[in-house]
């Protein structure tokens, strides 16, 4: 994705958005305004309906709790901040779409999102053109901010771009290690979605389990949206793996692993955390027990910022899961906030009036962040990428996600 929260070991139900036609929301929530001064919006990208749309949901509703506490604190004085949520559907073009509205709206500032790695590649562009921030909560594609050549050259490709999740490349290396040494797991079948998050998840974690002496005992995709899985599953239990390994989104997993051990072959499915939601359980059912992801971060429980602001999406009711990236989205809502600041205050306490000065500034400013959020240190490399590696997995145990490892990936 996507990728990648603050982990929870405990996600709301899943929860639909009915969203105007022009796949807009705008949840103002507490507004917290501050007196007769300016108001500056923040956008965010996300599939808020359709596909994916309980982990995009809590990307919305993590930055819209950010942006509510800065208002209500008065970050930036005189200065009032406004979500605007625009629904991408999980589709690269209306993502693209979404991106040339927020940068076309005169009050924007900057950007939260997308969810998916597919998408954020199709937004880049637009953004770097208006010299305005994006940061993506979610999105773990290594191209997206180390280039095309990543793994022999690493290039930034656009200093507009951030994120706060960490990058496949981690990801897909840590599930490997746990599946190979503490799994104790010998034989993996690897597929993916054939979409820029699952398979460059499922081709990085293939080429680390052999690496460390797993064999991959065969490959082969599914297409996004597919409901029978049928000759997979033939696949799968004729090939004598021992683990399923999976690159991509809860919607097609939940089935497969259903399929599966329905067919008898009773192995794990080990995905990433476009898998890590409530609804991938519920959709499975008992199925899904024993199965494992990897998602970006530590538990909750670890993090004592974390609990104000869980029980503020639990009080105000807002639908989707948190779960996964709603701390992330927080952050990284704040994040743009205190680039905000920081202009002001180098303006002698004013926010410059001069917007393309502004969105200059902001960029710069992310860029130095050096804060304490609610996952942990927020602060950026080079490449846009976060300092943040952590990763922890997830296995379900009696209908839950609980976390079994925390740790960071050996690229050694």
């Amino acid at each position: 994705m996507r990728r990648s929260l603050v982990i929870l070991t405990s996600v709301l139900a899943t929860g639909a958005l009915t969203l105007t036609a022009c796949g807009s929301r705008d949840d103002s929530g507490d507004s917290g305004d501050n007196g007769d001064g300016k108001t500056l919006t923040i956008g965010v990208d996300a599939p808020l309906s359709g596909e994916n749309s309980t982990t995009g949901l809590g990307i919305q509703y993590g930055a819209q709790i950010a942006v509510d506490d800065a208002n209500k604190n008065k970050l930036v004085p005189g200065v009032t901040f406004k979500l605007k949520a625009l629904d991408d559907k999980a589709q690269p073009a209306t993502g693209q779409s979404n991106a040339t509205s927020i940068t076309g709206d005169k009050t924007a500032v900057g950007a939260v999102g997308p969810l998916n790695s597919g998408v954020a590649q199709t937004m880049q562009q637009v953004f770097a053109s208006a010299n305005m921030v994006q940061i993506s909560p979610a999105n773990t594609a290594p191209e997206l901010t180390q280039g095309k050549n990543w793994q022999t050259d690493k290039k930034r490709p656009f200093k507009t771009y951030f994120r706060t999740a960490t990058t496949d490349e981690l990801q897909g290396s840590f599930a490997a290690q746990y599946a190979f040494n503490k799994l104790k797991k010998k034989k993996a079948f690897v597929v993916d979605d054939k979409q820029t998050y699952g398979a460059g998840l499922a081709k990085i974690f293939n080429e680390q389990f052999k690496k460390l002496g797993g064999q991959v005992v065969q490959t082969d995709h599914v297409n996004t949206g597919t409901k029978d899985f049928g000759s997979l599953v033939t696949k799968i239990k004729n090939s004598g793996a021992d683990l399923l390994y999976y690159g991509g989104q809860y919607d097609e997993s939940s089935l497969i692993t259903k399929q599966l051990k329905d067919a008898g072959v009773k192995i794990p499915l080990f995905g990433g955390d476009g898998m890590f939601a409530s609804t991938y359980i519920e959709a499975a059912g008992a199925s899904s027990e024993g199965d494992l992801v990897t998602a970006i971060g530590v538990p909750a429980d670890t993090l004592p910022a974390a609990k104000t602001f869980i029980e503020t999406y639990k009080a105000k009711g807002y639908k989707g899961d948190y779960g996964a990236y709603g701390a992330y989205a927080y952050d990284a809502t704040t994040a743009i906030i205190k680039a905000v600041k920081a202009a002001a205050d180098a303006n002698g306490g004013k926010v410059p009036t001069d917007m393309n000065a502004l969105r200059s500034t902001v960029v710069d400013e992310v860029q130095k962040s050096d804060f304490e959020g609610l996952t942990g240190k927020v602060s950026f490399d080079q490449y846009g990428d976060t300092t943040n590696k952590q990763l922890t997995v997830y296995q379900v145990e009696k209908g839950a996600w609980k976390a079994v490892e925390t740790g960071t990936a050996d690229l050694g």
